[in-house]
């Protein structure tokens, strides 16, 4: 941590109270990260996010009462909404893709390595979306895969509907958003710098009113672009 920075705030949310003490211990144990609160249920969450106003929250998913997803919508719908890294025990296509349309820039599984989470959580302090390569595939799958023809076909339309006020250069962005590219893989792919792969990704995020790279590729896939 950089002299004089202060450390990301984090705040545990999770019905499991041994989980909780030992995500405690792994954040606390790293000088740019401290942990701020705890809550075991949605609507503990709710109450001492308010009061402490974390910059990320490790949400579980499944829990008693107000689970991970609906108290995720319900916090990110707030003026001033924290981070959310979403945990479990489960890997699913209806979790991840729950957990990212509710708005949570990450998702990973429980048993990932102690570092790998708090590299997890300073991604997503920064406003970078984390997605395990297993996650990611799912979320293609998912986005992509069969379902009934009228709702997919309204989801397309919609979706389609939406990415019309983009120019092609940002449209093209949003493409390469999908693919899983970064700002650098972008610029080589579009024949752009990277300062311009940022103004692009900037337009995108204030167009679409959308508030992370993962949204916009999974309005892109909606679209079957």
């Amino acid at each position: 941590m950089e002299s004089g920075s202060k450390p990301t705030r984090v705040a545990i949310v999770d019905d499991d109270g041994l989980t909780r003490m030992a995500l405690r211990l792994v954040v606390d144990g790293e000088p740019d990260l401290t942990v701020v609160g705890e809550a075991a249920d949605g609507d503990a969450a709710l109450a001492m996010v308010a009061e402490q106003r974390p910059d990320v929250v490790l949400m579980d998913v499944r829990m008693p009462g107000r689970d991970g997803l609906d108290t995720t919508r319900e916090l990110l719908g707030r003026p001033v909404p924290p981070k959310v890294l979403m945990l479990t025990t489960f890997d699913s296509d209806e979790l991840v893709l729950g957990a990212l349309r509710a708005g949570a820039l990450g998702f990973v599984l429980k048993d990932t390595p102690p570092a790998r989470i708090v590299d997890a959580v300073r991604t997503v302090a920064a406003g970078n979306p984390v997605l395990s390569p297993a996650a990611t595939a799912r979320v293609i799958a998912a986005a992509t895969g069969p379902g009934s023809g009228q709702d997919r076909g309204a989801s397309r339309e919609a979706a389609r509907k939406r990415l019309a006020a983009l120019t092609e250069r940002e449209l093209d962005t949003a493409r390469a958003i999908a693919d899983g590219l970064g700002n650098p893989e972008i610029a080589e792919r579009l024949h752009i710098s990277v300062a311009t792969v940022k103004a692009h990704t900037g337009s995108l995020f204030a167009k679409l009113a959308l508030a992370n790279r993962v949204r916009i590729a999974l309005l892109v896939r909606d679209a079957e672009l």
